[in-house]
């Protein structure tokens, strides 16, 4: 056995003579101390560095936890003149002349936290507590806007080279419509480099308005800056809005930035004030010289005037794309002739139609694309000899009118004789025509898809214009724009499932894909003028149920912009129309909607067509104006509070977008009346000519 364990120990009482307890927190903190001194310089300087950290950490996260203990707090914003109480978060504010509203998307909803809101034809809505933000030195920063509410969850451009379609896109596979499709968006953006169309050029990402004249100031209310950091104060005005002038003031405000930092270039790059050159011909400025008369900017016209006359020189070594060319400038010039009467623009028009013409030095008479203007010499692309159907088929407005002005029938016997080529050509579907015709057999290729849309567009347009033109006496143009509509209304009008949207598809190897540019926006309008003259009723049901639609486009989105490329649901049971892929979501200032409005007002008096032209015009001024002068595509019309500046402005937004929007508000219905002038593709009014005596 083990003998049980010893325990030797002493034991002591301590007390002190006070008979105080014994306490051993004295004894602690000298160990603690102790231990602290026993740590290194380096371990001592880090804990202290670390409590610094988080000292300030709690001192700046005190305010922003303490606004969330409080809750938002929405205060009553007067609108005024309203006579009544409007709430920043409550959606769009309510005009009282207008009784109730009719379509609570229409119009950004205000957040307190957004800055100031303007509706300039409802007083203006303030908000006091807009503060600055910090900014970067020489880094123009676009506003950022209020978000506007979307109550739906969820190319006038260069088009994919894709010709034969997204195969993935038809009916067949709906369900699928409605998944975002990234690799498409990267083949789409891939392509994207490579070609232009009607304006879109051929960079990605592409390459600000004069001080006002001394008779043309700016509005006492300017739009809304869309970031705090650019607020500005505002000035509480009663009165009616004049929706011209505040046409005129984003007009000047475009060319101050063009004027400042691209003046004489093709276009504007106002983000990085600088400029996208793509044949060196002045684009902006011939192309807005016609909307400068009409918008009555006389010292304007008058220094674009002096730069045509002393600069503008088209005997350069350059390419240049002959239809783009022909729809800007050589319509541009011409009209611009029209309405000033100076001979200038008349004998600069002459010149260059005259080196436009080598490219119709082909072995089917059917127009290269391109052409040297210095050289003389023309070429397809570098990648097809095809040309594009909507290119070679709306030219034929400006080279008619030159044949007429000058009395030399060269310009109009090859732009005629496209049409009658195409004309006899087999291969349509009920009227509708393929994207491309080889220029060397004049022949249909590619003839798998059928669209309204970029390639095949403006085809459709100009044989109703150049028919209205010639005083309606060219029967073939009649015949075929008739049969076409008709195959469009056979093929390609479909209704969206949920609420019944109208809407223009394409035919994808006898396939229908819900699929709609926004380039197809022109045919509300389109369709309108056949009925002013003449045309079927019933074209006038489907132009007012298009127009609806590509009203939608805008409103459903939360910027209030429309995406370049939509998408529709044919499901009853989704909840949405309308779908956005990532890869079609920007928006490049596109005159089309506004186009159709102009003409359906003009021809149904509804004032409800001008309300949807303001509401674009201000998301406009809201999400794409450049403070410095400009304004600038954008690449996200979903996302209002990031939407992307591309740092471009193309020519067509002066020559096309303010002229219609002006045009639409102008009460004067002879200024530029439709039984006098035809616009042509790029909005460069053209007269009609007189009907030839029977």
């Amino acid at each position: 056995m083990y003998p049980p364990s010893r325990k030797d120990f002493i034991s002591l009482t301590l007390s002190d003579p006070h008979s105080h307890s014994y306490n051993n927190g004295k004894h602690r903190r000298q160990s603690c101390w102790r231990k602290w001194k026993q740590l290194s310089r380096l371990q001592r300087s880090l804990v202290l560095f670390l409590l610094a950290l988080l000292l300030i950490f709690g001192l700046l996260s005190f305010p922003s936890l303490s606004e969330q203990w409080r809750g938002p707090h929405v205060g009553p914003v007067l609108g005024p003149g309203a006579g009544q109480v409007i709430r920043p978060d409550a959606g769009p504010v309510i005009r009282p002349d207008e009784g109730p509203v009719i379509r609570p998307d229409a119009g950004p909803v205000i957040r307190p936290d957004a800055g100031p809101v303007i509706r300039p034809d409802a007083g203006l809505v303030i908000h006091p507590d807009a503060v600055e933000e910090p900014r970067g030195p020489n880094v123009p920063i676009l506003p950022k806007p209020p978000i506007k509410k979307n109550p739906f969850p969820n190319k006038r451009g260069p088009p994919s080279l894709q010709k034969d379609g997204n195969m993935s896109d038809t009916v067949g596979g709906e369900k699928k419509e409605q998944e975002v499709v990234q690799d498409e968006g990267e083949e789409e953006e891939k392509y994207k480099k490579i070609v232009s169309w009607r304006g879109a050029m051929i960079e990605a990402d592409q390459a600000t308005e004069p001080p006002p004249s001394a008779n043309d100031k700016e509005a006492a209310a300017p739009p809304a800056p869309v970031n705090p950091a650019d607020a500005v104060p505002l000035e509480v005005s009663t009165g009616p809005v004049d929706r011209l002038e505040a046409v005129r003031d984003a007009f000047r405000h475009a060319w101050k930035g063009y004027k400042s930092y691209a003046w004489g270039h093709d276009e504007l790059k106002p983000i990085s004030k600088s400029f996208g050159e793509w044949f060196g011909l002045g684009l902006t400025l011939i192309d807005s010289l016609d909307t400068m008369w009409i918008l009555g900017l006389k010292e304007e016209f008058a220094e674009a005037k002096n730069w045509v006359d002393n600069e503008l020189n088209f005997n350069k070594n350059v390419d240049v794309n002959l239809f783009e060319t022909t729809i800007r400038v050589l319509g541009g010039l011409l009209s611009a002739y029209h309405l000033s009467g100076d001979q200038l623009f008349f004998e600069k028009a002459k010149d260059l139609g005259s080196r436009l013409m080598p490219a119709f030095k082909t072995p089917s008479k059917i127009p290269f694309s391109d052409v040297n203007i210095g050289k003389g010499t023309a070429h397809p692309p570098r990648w097809t000899t095809d040309s594009t159907l909507a290119e070679v088929t709306s030219i034929q407005l400006e080279f008619r009118e030159l044949s007429r002005l000058t009395q030399d029938p060269q310009y109009q016997d090859v732009a005629n004789e496209v049409m009658r080529l195409v004309h006899k050509l087999p291969g349509k579907h009920d009227g509708l025509v393929p994207m491309f015709i080889n220029t060397n057999s004049g022949q249909f290729s590619h003839k798998g898809v059928l669209t309204l849309g970029a390639r095949a567009d403006s085809y459709y347009e100009y044989l109703l214009k150049q028919w209205i033109q010639g005083g309606k006496t060219e029967e073939d143009l009649l015949e075929d724009y008739l049969q076409a509509i008709e195959g469009v209304k056979k093929h390609l009008v479909r209704q969206t499932g949920p609420n019944r949207l109208t809407f223009v598809g394409e035919l994808n190897h006898n396939r229908f894909n819900p699929k709609m540019d926004h380039l197809v926006c022109f045919l509300p309008g389109t369709l309108a003028l056949g009925v002013h003259n003449g045309l079927p009723e019933d074209h006038m049901d489907l132009a007012v149920n298009l127009m609806e639609t590509c009203h939608q486009m805008y409103t459903q989105m939360e910027t209030g912009l429309s995406p370049e490329i939509v998408h529709f649901s044919l499901q009853i049971g989704d909840g949405r129309d309308i779908i956005v892929k990532p890869a079609d979501r920007h928006n490049l200032l596109r005159p089309e909607t506004v186009e159709s409005l102009f003409y359906m007002y003009r021809f149904t008096k509804d004032t409800k067509y001008r309300d949807w032209g303001w509401d674009i015009l201000q998301s406009f001024n809201n999400y794409t104006k450049v403070p410095d002068g400009g304004y600038t595509s954008i690449n996200n019309v979903r996302d209002p509070t990031n939407p992307g500046p591309r740092d471009k402005m193309e020519s067509f937004f002066l020559g096309e977008t303010l002229k219609y929007l002006y045009l639409l508000f102008s009460d004067d219905m002879e200024q530029l009346s439709l039984d006098k002038y035809i616009f042509n593709t790029e909005a460069h009014p053209l007269p009609i000519w007189p009907s030839p005596p029977k």
